[in-house]
C-alpha cells in the first residue's frame, strides 16, 4: 500500500502536523525538521496528494472556461487574455465547448459543483437568469461576452446595444439611408441589445425604422446569404446592411459577389465581433471590434478576487469595456 502523511511522520520521528508544514513550506519548520521529512518521504517513496489537499481546502487553482464552440477565433482570443492574466498568478485554465447544447453545458458545469475548479467563466451559456442567481449564491461564476438580461452576478461584456448604434452612425456618415439589419431570432442578450441600438440610430438619425429591412433568423452562416436575397427582391432595397456577428457579414459578403454585385460600392455590409477573416477576406470587412484580451483579462482578475473574496463580499458587477468601429473595404460611400 502506499505510504500516507501518518507513515511520513513515524519514520521521521514528527507529528504530522510538522510534516504538513514541511510539505506546505511553512516558514516556522526548522532545517533539521524538514531534513527528516525528505529523508523519510524519500524512504518510504511517499508522493503527497495535491489534488486531495486542494480539494480538501475548496482549492484547485483550476479555472473552468465554457464556450459555446471552440471553432471560433473570437473565443479563442478572450481565452487567450484570460491565459495571459491567470497562469503567472498560479491558476490553470480549462476549456471546454458545449456545442451550444445545454446537457452537455449540464454535465461540464459538474466540474464546478464537485469542486474540481475553482470558478467557470461562461462564454455565452444555456441557463437563466434565474438558475445563474441560485448558482452564484454557492459558486464562483462569471459571465463574458454574452450577458445574461436578469442576471446578478459577474459580468464583463461589450455595450452591445452602444456600438450597433456607432455602426449605424458610420453607415449614415457614409451617406447611406436604406439600412438592412441582419439578426438571430433568439433570446441572447447580444443580439437583443444590438437589434436595440440600430433601432435606435435609425430613429434618431433617420426618423423611422423600416420594417422591411429587418431580417432576424439566427447565427448560422446561411442566415447572411437568405437575408440578402431577401433584401434584393424588395422593390427598394437597401444599400447597405448591418449584420449582428462577422459570420453573418462574410455571408452576406458571399452572396454579394456571387450575384456580380461590388461590395462596398453596389452594397456595404458591416459586421460585429472583429474576428480574424475579418482581415483576411477580399474585400475586408468593415466591423464592430470587440477587445477579446481585455474582455479575458478583466473578467478572470475580477474572478480571481472573487475567488479568494470572505462570503458575501464578491463583486456580481455588471462592467462593460471599450469598442471600436473599424471601416473597412467592404463599406462605402453611397452611389448618388
Amino acid at each position: 500500500m502506499s505510504a500516507t502523511i501518518k507513515d511520513v511522520a513515524n519514520e521521521a520521528g514528527l507529528s504530522v502536523a510538522t510534516v504538513s508544514r514541511v510539505l506546505n513550506n511553512s516558514a516556522n519548520v526548522s532545517d533539521e525538521a524538514a531534513e527528516k521529512v525528505n529523508m523519510a518521504i524519500e524512504k518510504l517513496g511517499y508522493s503527497p496528494n495535491f489534488l486531495g489537499r486542494n480539494l480538501r481546502k475548496r482549492e484547485t487553482n483550476v479555472i473552468l472556461v465554457l464556450m459555446p464552440t471552440s471553432e471560433h477565433s473570437f473565443y479563442m482570443k478572450i481565452v487567450a487574455g484570460i491565459q495571459k492574466y491567470a497562469q503567472p498568478r498560479g491558476y490553470d485554465i480549462i476549456c471546454a465547448s458545449s456545442n451550444s447544447t445545454s446537457e452537455i453545458e449540464v454535465r461540464q458545469m459538474n466540474m464546478l459543483f464537485n469542486r474540481t475548479v475553482d470558478g467557470v467563466i461562461l462564454l455565452g451559456t444555456s441557463y437563466d437568469a434565474d438558475t445563474l442567481n441560485k448558482l452564484s449564491k454557492n459558486y464562483n461564476i462569471a459571465l463574458c461576452c454574452e450577458g445574461v438580461e436578469g442576471a446578478e452576478l459577474l459580468t464583463v461584456v461589450v455595450d452591445d446595444e452602444q456600438a450597433a448604434y456607432d455602426a449605424i452612425k458610420e453607415l449614415i456618415r457614409l451617406g447611406h439611408r436604406k439600412i438592412g439589419f441582419v439578426g438571430a431570432n433568439d433570446s441572447s442578450a447580444s443580439s437583443k441589445n444590438r437589434h436595440s441600438g440600430y433601432v435606435r440610430a435609425m430613429k434618431e438619425f433617420l426618423g423611422e425604422v423600416r420594417e422591411e429591412y429587418i431580417y432576424t433568423e439566427s447565427f448560422e452562416y446561411e442566415c447572411g446569404q437568405k437575408a440578402l436575397e431577401y433584401f434584393r427582391n424588395l422593390s427598394d432595397p437597401p444599400t447597405a446592411v448591418f449584420c449582428v456577428s462577422d459570420l453573418l457579414a462574410i455571408s452576406v459578403i458571399h452572396k454579394a459577389h456571387d450575384l456580380g454585385m461590388k461590395i462596398g460600392e453596389e452594397i456595404s455590409v458591416m459586421g460585429f465581433d472583429n474576428i480574424s477573416m475579418c482581415e483576411m477576406m477580399l474585400p475586408t470587412v468593415s466591423t464592430v471590434e470587440q477587445p477579446c484580451e481585455k474582455l479575458g483579462e478583466m473578467v478572470v482578475r475580477k474572478l480571481i478576487s472573487n475567488i479568494g473574496a470572505p462570503s458575501g463580499a464578491k463583486d456580481n458587477g455588471y462592467y462593460t469595456v471599450p469598442h471600436r468601429v473599424i471601416l473597412r473595404d467592404s463599406t462605402g460611400n453611397i452611389k448618388k
